[in-house]
């Protein structure tokens, strides 16, 4: 288990913090005991809590041309049809992830293949299964042209907890399936959007595992042998 580099600047400041306070409880509030103890105790907890929310696990990463990976860890809470209007403008089918503080919070590439869009909105904290959160909090927005052919749309939304996204990626970057793309610090959603004809392989309420969770199948638009 690795400790994701996002995270260690705060766990370091916040250890820094947390022993300061108890040193200063100990030496000048000696009397108060068993407060002193439950506050170290309290400490202990929260940073443990801490740590874990930016571990970074070793994945054996799954990856398939068409094939599409979870990009992040967590509940499937959204499997509709719906219109996308910031690149498509047309019907797309939406797959939405919620991340809670319990879920390891890097985000991956679902898709291998070529980055052809890319903005990052400010915006609302909304708590993140909010159905506006999509297009009214902090976000930022990937297409990337799959090796299958079809575009892919996904998205990092903050969350009423989140409060800083982080991206890895850019317009014309080649990105490769399970890498990661971007970190979302303390609660979360991640949003895709595919074609209508995409078949979907996970249903609502289903807990997923990024870079190995398979969450649907493209329709190839690549020529097979022969060109069939």
């Amino acid at each position: 288990m690795k400790i994701h580099k996002e995270g260690r600047r705060i766990l370091f400041f916040t250890l820094l913090a947390l022993l300061a306070l108890n040193l200063l409880l100990f030496q000048f509030n000696a009397r108060a005991v068993t407060f002193n103890r439950i506050f170290a105790g309290a400490s202990v907890i929260a940073f443990l809590l801490l740590l874990q929310f930016f571990r970074s696990p070793f994945r054996n990463l799954l990856t398939h041309e068409d094939l599409l990976i979870a990009p992040a860890d967590g509940k499937v809470v959204v499997i509709e049809d719906v219109h996308e209007p910031e690149y498509f403008d047309d019907m797309r089918k939406q797959i939405s992830i919620f991340m809670s503080p319990i879920n390891v919070h890097i985000t991956r590439n679902p898709i291998s293949g070529i980055v052809r869009y890319f903005k990052y909105h400010p915006g609302n904290y909304l708590v993140a299964w909010h159905p506006k959160s999509s297009t009214k909090n902090e976000r930022t927005t990937v297409v990337v042209q799959s090796e299958a052919g079809p575009m892919v749309l996904f998205r990092q939304i903050a969350g009423a907890m989140a409060r800083r996204i982080v991206w890895y990626v850019n317009e014309g970057d080649e990105v490769s399936q399970g890498e990661e793309f971007g970190f979302i610090k303390f609660g979360s959603r991640v949003d895709l959007f595919v074609p209508l004809d995409t078949e979907v392989k996970v249903q609502i309420g289903e807990k997923v595992k990024g870079g190995q969770t398979v969450i649907a199948q493209l329709k190839s638009t690549q020529p097979g042998l022969f060109g069939s």
